[in-house]
């Protein structure tokens, strides 16, 4: 059985590698978490003249620098300032230089969004009537090439050694207090703090250079990295470091002075070990929530303590499961892991996953939007597959929690036989002095045993010194060697008779097995999370779509009517929906709006408010207010709009559902 500890392990360790570089590979640049909802000119426009300026829309906050907007001629050439300017976070515009003659103009732009994750695109659009044009429009690279790669296993590693640092010390802790003084254990923990760190201080350096060219020569650019440094990606990972130092600090007093205290010093440690152990664990946590998904998009302020919760739970189950798969295997044989930890372990992994369950349904939620997302986007995809691997993983830790109650019931049998061992062990030592008791006892005296005893311990203690100077004068330090190296024989011989018979229980091998492959389950599922984590939300995803397709205004030949359909989603309850714009003719001067609003199912319903305004950036006018009078269910209209230019104008509509709940929705449309 312990020849087979060692290949199964190196399996785990290969097992993690393996999914780790596939998914890694798999993902290819990072995917846009902001999506471009709208532009000014649209993609394949075709203008009269020269536009004073190009305008783009996100669907979520963005940065930029001076380079990441630009505007191309045909030839190649910039054309603009190289200067955008921001309005509110999620629109940016760079003006253009003037008298630019006819022909394609390309924008291209490259941008970080809120959750942290490079961005990039480009389109075209034409003055007077389309051209050839030198300029290359392939999908732009967001964190990809060698860098992207670099920056994505620098992301594994650290949620991973996350996971070992705060789930190891915590089965410690809670479930295992003298595993503090198992090397195994210790060896796993620290590892954990020292990979996160190096992870943390990796991330830092490629950061620049994975948000910006992608070239590795940029990592060591100092410049580049105190621009990095003023972000908030950055602040995130400073502040990891600083709270690992904290962490370093508990890491000593656990397998320091922790494991050094009797057991009642030991409780009253505990508690002060609980609480700064829970407060660090906190903090490292939300350096990630603070900075990525759970920070932009609805409901931030609730997202964020939800994925700290969410990320402790995983960290307490699956960093708990790989020190007790470290503990059953690598383990010694004397202080073999009781089934008391085991059990106790078992409770706190249930409470974690209810804890999963919870906090994932409402992330779910928040980043997909709909039940077609599932389906429909690459998050909703890969959500699938973890949902599936975590109903896997409960599965084997079923059958861990029989095997736990199984080893529970054996317990006194075992502990029973392990006495008889001992009593027979020490029974067998020394022949003589065996031979003294015998008599000694034989006699029925107490006081006269003890004397015996005591004069055979001093005459053993002379011949043993007696021996020692006649080796020291005979053989010199050869006999104090030969009489180490049997030592070491008989301590090696009683060691692996200890672990035969630990391992000789069906029960704890059983246990080892399931465990062992719950962490192979949880090496792929924390893969498949990491990889998750760098896609574009569900949500965001079918936004990006459903902006594409309505983008462009249809306009009936007939009429001139111009309509825009916008979905919405507030959050709250009957928060989802569809509002289509009818504008017609679509002209200079009085037009008439009317206004829909539909349920995902396409049935007409009411909403407490709705509100329109009317706004030309390009001249500087509006937003012209437009108050719609209800006219029916899901029905509102407006006559004599008047809209005073032609040209492209924003249409915002702003949506409530509830006294707190709303949103506002903008799409561009050509009038004139």
């Amino acid at each position: 059985m312990t020849q087979t500890i060692a290949p199964r392990v190196r399996t785990l360790v290969l097992l993690l590698v393996a999914a780790a570089c596939a998914l890694l590979v798999g993902a290819g640049p990072a995917s846009a978490h902001a999506a471009l909802t709208g532009s000014d000119p649209r993609q394949g426009a075709v203008v009269d003249k020269a536009p004073a300026q190009v305008s783009l829309t996100f669907s979520e906050s963005v940065s930029m620098d001076d380079d990441s907007l630009r505007v191309l001629d045909p030839k190649g050439r910039r054309v603009d300032d190289g200067r955008p300017s921001g309005t509110g976070g999620t629109t940016y515009s760079v003006k253009l230089h003037a008298g630019l003659p006819d022909g394609t103009y390309t924008v291209t732009y490259q941008v970080v969004s809120a959750d942290s994750h490079p961005v990039a695109g480009a389109y075209t659009f034409s003055v007077g009537a389309p051209s050839e044009t030198s300029v290359s429009v392939s999908a732009q690279a967001a964190g990809g090439g060698f860098v992207g790669g670099l920056y994505g296993v620098g992301r594994y590693v650290s949620y991973a050694a996350f996971v070992v640092l705060v789930g190891g010390a915590a089965f410690v802790l809670s479930c295992w207090p003298r595993g503090s003084g198992v090397r195994a254990v210790q060896r796993l923990v620290v590892s954990g703090w020292l990979a996160l760190t190096a992870a943390t201080l990796l991330l830092l350096l490629l950061r620049g250079s994975y948000t910006g060219s992608g070239k590795l020569a940029d990592v060591f650019d100092l410049s580049l990295l105190g621009e990095v440094l003023q972000t908030k990606s950055g602040a995130a990972l400073v502040s990891r470091l600083l709270l690992l130092a904290a962490a370093a600090l508990f890491i000593a007093v656990l397998f320091g002075a922790y494991d050094k205290r009797e057991d009642e010093e030991r409780r009253d440690l505990t508690f002060g070990l609980a609480v700064g152990g829970s407060v660090v664990a906190a903090g490292l946590a939300a350096t990630w929530a603070m900075s990525e998904h759970a920070s932009v998009g609805l409901q931030a302020g609730l997202a964020m303590p939800v994925d700290v919760v969410h990320l402790i739970a995983v960290a307490t189950w699956l960093g708990g499961l790989t020190a007790l798969l470290v503990a059953l295997y690598r383990g010694p044989a004397q202080t073999p892991v009781p089934t008391v930890a085991v059990r106790r372990f078992s409770r706190i992994a249930f409470g974690s996953v209810v804890a999963l369950v919870a906090t994932g349904t409402y992330q779910s939620w928040r980043q997909l939007g709909s039940w077609t997302a599932f389906t429909d986007t690459r998050y909703g995809q890969l959500l699938l597959v973890k949902i599936g691997l975590v109903a896997v993983l409960v599965g084997i830790a079923y059958f861990s929690r029989r095997w736990t109650a199984q080893l529970a019931e054996t317990v006194p049998a075992v502990a029973g036989q392990r006495q008889k061992e001992r009593v027979a062990a020490s029974g067998g030592r020394g022949d003589d002095e065996a031979n003294a008791a015998g008599k000694t006892t034989a006699a029925g005296k107490a006081g006269a045993a003890g004397k015996a005893t005591a004069a055979g311990e001093a005459k053993a203690a002379g011949k043993a010194k007696a021996a020692g100077k006649a080796s020291g004068t005979g053989k010199g330090s050869g006999g104090s060697q030969r009489a180490a190296q049997l030592a070491r024989q008989r301590a090696a011989v009683d060691a692996a008779r200890q672990k035969r018979q630990r391992d000789a229980d069906p029960h704890r091998f059983g246990l080892r097995r399931s465990v062992l492959a719950e962490a192979g389950v949880a090496v792929v599922l924390l893969a498949v999370t990491t990889v998750l984590t760098q896609t574009e939300p569900g949500r965001t995803e079918e936004d990006a779509k459903a902006a594409g397709a309505t983008s462009t205004t249809s306009a009936a030949p007939a009429t001139g009517a111009v309509t825009l359909d916008m979905p919405f989603d507030t959050g709250g309850q009957n928060g989802k929906g569809v509002v289509r714009v009818e504008l017609d003719p679509a002209r200079v001067g009085a037009n008439d709006l009317h206004l829909y609003v539909e349920r995902p199912d396409g049935t007409a319903f009411d909403i407490p408010e709705v509100k329109v305004a009317l706004t030309q950036k390009a001249k500087d006018i509006g937003p012209l207010p437009v108050a719609p009078d209800h006219i029916t269910t899901g029905h509102w209209s407006a006559d004599g709009v008047q809209i005073p230019m032609a040209g492209d104008w924003e249409v915002a509509v702003t949506v409530r559902t509830s006294d707190i709940d709303q949103v506002t929705l903008t799409k561009n449309a050509q009038i004139g």
